[in-house]
């Protein structure tokens, strides 16, 4: 009990004792130390507040970015799907293109045999013929025998003289030229419309060419622009002649086609066989500092050695020979004492491997190569292959076909054109081709004699197509359906078409004096042919019908 009371007594006293209000002064702390927790409260607050706005910019960019990111979203899949349409239409467009592809092709290699063939279609002629009267069987007949048929024995006998002379001319070169330094002359071939009888107009001019070849131990290698290589558009049609070694063998080594340094040396060519002094390269009539043939050169070194050949075998002739045109390095004429002359042509020529296709140095009287990049390029002529295809169809046809009638007919007429209103580019190879074509596309029952005019409207017809398409292929570059029995190399049947207007394309004023040109013809056709036509009985005037074409 009296512990008890211990107890409770000393438990008041500590009360008392600990109590604030006995000790002011100690306990005077107190309210300042409230003032500091309300200012850290509010420090507490605006931490808070601020973290609070933080956190809220924080999800309003990621919401931001989750739009953006749905909003690409979107644009990758609407550029998928536009990527698809896009693929579908490439994809359409490239089997359109092929089709058209493939229907060309068909269309070269011998669908488009169809022209002329169908009645309705020969019945239908563009704006040119319209109001054009167009001679009837009689009156080309009659055209045709007093005109033309005469010059035939003429051909024959002027062929004759001037091969043998050039026979001899070439043996007497060949004796004149040194054998183990000059180029090698072979026998000249007749080509052109004289060897093909169908050259109408005066003065008779004979085409020949002479194939020649370097001395041993060189040789020739030819490239054309259909080898593999790439050539540009302008140069399709021509071809590069390289001097080489027979032995060399230059297809696998780089060493010829780049430039190596000074202290570099070709493991697989000596320094002697590899380089070749710029003098031996310039007898061999190569270009400058290179190994290419240069045509000029070889012409220049031709009129050297016919001038020497000739001199050699004067006496024996009683005429004079000269070169007749300058612009023409080959033209030659035969001068008598009576004042008649005979002109000819003999060009040297570069045989394409094995076959008769020719690299010809110029073209006589022709626009053709007018435009050489080079003289390092060369024209190819395939003059020895229309000469046997025009012979080899000739068999197959009636007796007295009208083909080369035709041919002749319209070679007059735009000869007689061009001497009116001057020269254009359309030439008689431009025509020669236009019957090519038609002799491949028609059968041969319709090229029987009575069939003349028919025939002759649809070259005419033929023409006026490719003189407004600005398209006249090459008969043999690209033509499939070459006949097996020529023998034609089949890389220039693989070959791409070789359009022959394209040079046309880009010079606007000789195409537009082209054209004006063959309409005049049209137009002058009648009066051209009636003036060298015979009289014809009444008789037969009265069932000659000049309707429009």
């Amino acid at each position: 009990m009296p512990v008890g009371l211990f107890r409770v007594c000393l438990l008041v006293i500590t009360a008392i004792v600990n109590h604030p209000l006995f000790f002011p002064k100690e306990n005077g702390t107190v309210p300042e130390s409230t003032e500091e927790i309300i200012q850290k409260m509010k420090e507490r607050e605006e931490s808070l507040r601020l973290e609070q706005l933080r956190l809220e910019q924080e999800i309003a960019d990621q919401e931001a970015t989750q739009k953006a990111l749905e909003k690409a979203a979107v644009v990758v899949e609407e550029s998928k799907e536009e990527k698809v349409r896009w693929d579908m239409w490439t994809a359409l467009s490239m089997v359109i293109f092929l089709l058209i592809e493939l229907w060309r092709q068909d269309f070269q290699e011998g669908n488009w045999q169809d022209i002329g063939g169908e009645e309705d279609d020969m019945a239908v002629l563009g704006k040119a013929f319209k109001g054009v009267a167009f001679p009837n069987k009689a009156v080309l007949a009659s055209f045709y025998e007093k005109r033309i048929l005469g010059t035939t024995g003429d051909m024959a006998r002027m062929r004759e003289m001037v091969e043998g002379f050039a026979d001899d001319l070439l043996e007497a070169l060949r004796s004149v030229c040194n054998r183990d330094a000059d180029m090698e002359v072979e026998d000249c071939m007749g080509v052109g419309s004289m060897y093909e009888n169908w050259r109408v107009r005066k003065p008779f001019v004979c085409d020949l060419i002479v194939p020649f070849a370097p001395p041993e131990p060189y040789c020739f290698r030819c490239q054309t622009w259909c080898s593999g290589d790439s050539f540009p558009p302008d140069e399709q049609g021509y071809g590069t002649i390289k001097v080489c070694r027979a032995d060399e063998d230059t297809a696998g080594c780089i060493c010829d086609k780049t430039k190596l340094g000074e202290d570099m040396l070709c493991l697989l060519h000596s320094q002697g066989g590899s380089t070749r002094p710029s003098s031996e390269m310039e007898d061999l009539l190569c270009f400058k500092n290179t190994q290419y043939l240069d045509a000029d050169q070889v012409m220049k070194w031709f009129q050297i050695a016919v001038t020497k050949a000739w001199n050699r075998i004067s006496h024996k002739y009683e005429f004079d020979l000269s070169f007749s045109l300058l612009d023409s390095p080959g033209a030659l004429k035969i001068k008598f004492k009576s004042g008649k002359s005979i002109a000819f042509n003999l060009t040297p020529v570069v045989q394409y491997e094995n076959s008769d296709v020719y690299f010809i140095s110029h073209f006589p009287r022709s626009s053709l190569a007018a435009d050489i990049p080079s003289s390092t390029h060369w024209f190819l002529t395939f003059a020895v292959y229309e000469r046997r295809f025009i012979q080899l169809v000739s068999k197959t046809l009636p007796a007295n076909a009208c083909h080369v009638s035709c041919l002749q007919i319209l070679s007059f007429l735009h000869g007689k054109q061009c001497s009116l209103t001057g020269p254009s580019g359309l030439t008689n190879y431009h025509l020669k081709t236009v019957l090519l074509h038609l002799l491949q596309a028609r059968p041969s029952q319709d090229w029987a004699p009575e069939k003349l005019e028919a025939r002759l409207q649809d070259m005419l017809k033929f023409l006026e197509k490719c003189l407004h398409e600005k398209k006249l292929y090459h008969f043999f570059i690209g033509n499939g359906n070459v006949p097996a029995e020529l023998g034609f190399p089949i890389v220039f049947q693989r070959a791409e078409p070789l359009n022959l207007f394209r040079p046309f394309v880009l010079r606007r004023d000789i195409y537009r004096k082209m054209v004006d040109t063959f309409h005049e013809m049209l137009r002058n056709m009648s009066a051209l042919i009636n003036e060298y036509t015979v009289h014809i009985p009444l008789a037969h005037t009265n069932g000659i019908r000049k309707e429009p074409l």
